[in-house]
């Protein structure tokens, strides 16, 4: 199937052209015919398969039909997403494949001055694609009206979740005409998703291309077991390959993002970190520096995962694992886009063991075992993860040798 099949308008299949693209990924080709019929969807898809074109593409197209019919300036189309970067990444979008259409999208978040963002508002536009708490915060200013919404899109709904987004969400959907079109994305498919999916859409035809929380099958994944204190060298000692150019590296709190960052600027490794205490500006910037290849580590949490959209991304290093499985899917899944194949490392200490076979459970899959590496697991049964390790030391003060004990050569094995 190629985008011409799908009977979308010439100023889009000239922008997908020029864009290099033919032939619509699986979840496109499902849903956009759907969509132009004027479908809700429940859509199941992880990240790299090209969901939002699947989304944006058909709203272009039905928001210029009606606008060519009613030509009354307000804002038809909202898109509601958890983080600044997956927004600005969706706005690049609709910049992109609606070049020629003349449709108007802005992007509104938080954590900047809002005065280019209103200032865009009053200038009248067709598409507002925003996070939760700064649509709200402009809404309450009166710069936004939900009234004429004729099409709403919640995606990367179970991440919403995992942010604290629900009370938002709800407000919103107070403030929604109840006569619309809506469409529903989530990589996962949790109690909690659906139930809200039950009070978003109006019988929806589901969409799935993968399995329900599943890894894409062309990611190439590993586990290196490793104490807590031997990361940073194990992560530096992968470095020594070169073929490991382009990395992201994902910790889970703001505080391991920037010790990371500062190991690896030590060593002569170009990094960065993105996260939430970091501007706006600052973030960008990072990520502009990352996609130029002017730093070859950018460091991650969480909070940032859905937002990284970069092409030909060969690593993800979990420097540390998630305590959240699903967590672990959305990481990986920034390798591995649009068909091209991806390696995921983890590295997992004693405290982490719980964590993995949790991500087993849900990707219902082992994961490949590293174990001929210098920095093996030593300390197995460690309830904390034990301080970099350093060679025996004589304890002078009673008079004893200091032994390693009997676990001192033991490598950990899944038995």
């Amino acid at each position: 199937m190629t985008f011409k099949e799908l009977n979308l308008s010439s100023e889009i299949l000239k922008a997908l052209d020029e864009t290099g693209y033919t032939k619509p990924t699986p979840i496109q080709a499902k849903a956009i015919p759907v969509v132009l019929k004027g479908k809700d969807v429940l859509g199941c898809a992880q990240t790299g398969t090209g969901k939002t074109a699947a989304f944006v593409i058909p709203m272009l197209e039905q928001i210029a039909e009606n606008k060519l019919r009613d030509r009354q300036n307000k804002v038809r189309g909202l898109i509601v997403t958890p983080t600044r970067e997956l927004a600005i990444q969706i706005g690049e979008s609709f910049s992109e494949y609606g070049k020629y259409t003349r449709m108007n999208c802005t992007v509104v978040f938080g954590g900047v001055k809002q005065g280019k963002q209103t200032d865009s508002l009053k200038k009248g536009v067709d598409v507002i694609v925003a996070t939760p708490g700064r649509l709200l915060d402009l809404m309450q200013q009166g710069f936004i009206s939900l009234r004429d919404i004729q099409h709403f899109v919640l995606d990367e709904a179970d991440r919403m979740l995992d942010m604290g987004f629900i009370h938002d969400v709800k407000k919103l959907l107070k403030h929604l005409p109840k006569k619309r079109q809506s469409l529903f994305f989530s990589a996962t498919m949790s109690r909690e998703i659906i139930k809200l999916s039950n009070e978003i859409l109006d019988n929806p035809v589901e969409i799935a291309v993968t399995p329900k929380s599943s890894t894409a099958e062309i990611i190439n994944q590993s586990v290196y077991f490793v104490d807590k204190g031997n990361k940073k060298n194990l992560l530096l000692h992968l470095l020594e390959d070169q073929n490991l150019n382009s990395v992201l590296v994902f910790t889970r709190t703001k505080h391991g993002a920037d010790k990371v960052v500062r190991v690896l600027n030590k060593n002569k490794v170009n990094a960065a970190a993105i996260h939430g205490n970091k501007s706006q500006n600052a973030r960008q910037k990072a990520l502009g520096e990352f996609k130029d290849h002017k730093i070859r580590v950018l460091v991650a949490t969480d909070i940032a995962a859905r937002g990284i959209d970069i092409d030909e991304l060969a690593y993800v290093i979990n420097y540390e694992l998630p305590n959240v499985a699903e967590s672990y899917v959305h990481r990986i899944g920034r390798t591995g886009r649009a068909g091209a194949e991806g390696t995921a490392i983890a590295f997992c200490d004693a405290t982490e063991k719980p964590y993995l076979k949790d991500i087993e459970r849900l990707i219902n899959q082992k994961v490949k075992v590293i174990d001929n590496h210098p920095f093996p697991l030593v300390d197995v049964n460690a309830e904390i993860a034990p301080k970099e390790q350093h060679p025996p030391r004589r304890n002078k003060g009673r008079g004893g040798s200091s032994t390693s004990g009997s676990k001192g050569n033991k490598r950990y094995s899944r038995k």
